[in-house]
């Protein structure tokens, strides 16, 4: 048990006070985020932009150009989903959760693909030296761009998406060294599936009553 506190402290022994207590927030911030999602609740973007904007300072900082990119656009998005998870007529809330139709797969796998592509460019251009880590970022990046648009959207493949890519993130992190944020992605795993299973439940009571 002690090894794996030792693994968890490791990464943090030479890290400041500052980068210590923002990761902490983000981490708070994240779980929160992930929770209000799984209950279709419009505080899942207030506190995600908490979380993904410190993480993108947090990643900058630690020259992870992929996974900046990725939070970065995380807010972005995060201001269209506010947004479009507000939207109501005649008092009713004008984005129901569903499943994407097929143009919406089409365009779900551009995103996917250009997603990659762009990150990779950008890799690049930073004349970045691309190791096995980086090339398993530039995947989970099309991963992540293309939930978060469906989450945006109330697409319930959003939660397939993010469960795949908070897999392959959980050891991603560990291996970089930021276990604390290794640790989060398995949280976001664990309320991912949940909240699946939730939108999943939700969606065949609506088609039951209808």
């Amino acid at each position: 048990m002690s090894h794996i506190f030792d693994f968890f402290l490791d990464a943090y022994k030479n890290a400041s006070s500052t980068f210590i207590v923002l990761e902490a927030i983000a981490f708070v911030f994240g779980i929160l985020s992930v929770h209000y999602a799984k209950k279709e609740n419009i505080l899942v973007y207030p506190t995600g932009l908490v979380a993904t904007v410190i993480t993108v300072y947090l990643l900058y900082k630690a020259r992870y150009l992929g996974d900046m990119m990725m939070n970065f656009y995380y807010s972005v998005m995060s201001i269209f989903g506010w947004w479009n998870w507000s939207r109501k007529k005649n008092d009713e809330f004008v984005v129901p959760i569903s499943r994407t139709t097929k143009k919406e797969k089409i365009i779900g796998v551009a995103l996917f693909f250009i997603t990659m592509f762009v990150t990779y460019l950008v890799y690049n251009y930073y004349d970045y030296k691309l190791l096995l880590a980086n090339y398993i970022d530039i995947f989970t990046s099309g991963l992540f761009f293309t939930a978060m648009w469906y989450m945006a959207t109330k697409k319930i493949e959003n939660w397939i998406l993010w469960i795949i890519a908070d897999l392959i993130t959980v050891p991603l992190y560990a291996y970089r060294g930021l276990g604390m944020l290794s640790l989060q992605y398995l949280i976001f795993t664990i309320l991912a599936i949940q909240g699946y299973l939730q939108w999943k439940k939700h969606l065949n009571n609506n088609q039951q009553i209808a």
